[in-house]
């Protein structure tokens, strides 16, 4: 941005103020000039005292705020140098007030202030550079503001997909750990049925042996039980026929006895 150091020579009459202010306001421009900014402000402030309204000063003071970047006391300085007569020193101090306002980011009132510069000065090349150069920043903001901001929805698109495309992933690992939670338990469930089936068909054999045990059981009690009988029957024949053998022999011994008593009884012989 360029800025115009305003000097006296170019700014009033020689006559309009006293010797020692304008030899204030010149060693005030040398000391401006040569960058020492607090000094030249120091004697333009001297020289305000004898003529406190001066556009000049005013001017010259806001050149020396400016420098030092206090742009609110710049600005105030350089819009009590409108007072000026002359136009084209108000046009200089309107492009200065848009300098300032754009050094203060207030690009919008600084278009405003070059165009009031160039309504009073239409020949301000410095004017018409500055205003196209501002209007140009505020395209190029724009433009990067939109690309801003599409780059911002692009982000948050992008990071509501990644959002989404996580959550799916959450959704799918876990789908597949309940899947696989399921498989687990009907894996159990199905182990245990079968365990419990081999039980159940351990309990029928064992179930079937015992009734088999029983019934072979129930079988030899009922031969033994159907021997039984026929041996009481045997032992009854078998009684029959020792009576009937004793009866004979008692016959018989009887008959032997008959057989052997003698006629005449013989006496023993002494010795």
């Amino acid at each position: 941005m360029k800025k115009r150091l305003l000097t006296l020579g170019l700014l009033l009459p020689l006559c309009v103020m006293a010797q020692v202010g304008r030899q204030k306001i010149i060693e005030g421009n040398q000391f401006y000039q040569q960058d020492r900014y607090d000094e030249a402000l120091n004697l333009y402030r001297d020289a305000q005292v004898e003529d406190p309204n001066s556009p000049i000063i005013h001017f010259n003071i806001g050149n020396a705020n400016y420098k030092k970047n206090k742009y609110e006391e710049a600005l105030k300085e350089y819009q009590s140098a409108l007072n000026a007569d002359d136009p084209l020193k108000q046009a200089q101090a309107y492009y200065n007030i848009g300098n300032t306002h754009y050094q203060a980011g207030k690009w919008g009132e600084a278009i405003q202030a070059y165009k009031k510069a160039l309504e009073l000065d239409p020949e301000d090349e410095d004017a018409k550079y500055n205003l196209e150069f501002v209007r140009k920043k505020i395209k190029d903001q724009s433009q990067k503001q939109n690309q801003d901001q599409q780059q911002q929805q692009q982000n948050q698109q992008q990071q509501q997909q990644s959002q989404n495309n996580q959550q799916q992933q959450d959704q799918k690992e876990q789908q597949q750990d309940q899947q696989q939670n399921q498989q687990q338990q009907d894996q159990q469930q199905q182990q245990q049925q079968e365990q419990q089936e081999q039980e159940d068909q351990q309990d029928q054999q064992d179930q079937q042996q015992q009734e088999s045990d029983e019934q072979q059981q129930q079988q030899q009690q009922q031969q033994q039980d159907a021997q039984e009988p026929q041996e009481e029957e045997m032992s009854k024949e078998d009684a029959a026929r020792i009576l009937n053998a004793l009866q004979e022999n008692k016959d018989e011994m009887k008959d032997a006895r008959r057989q052997q008593i003698p006629g005449n009884v013989r006496v023993l012989k002494d010795w």
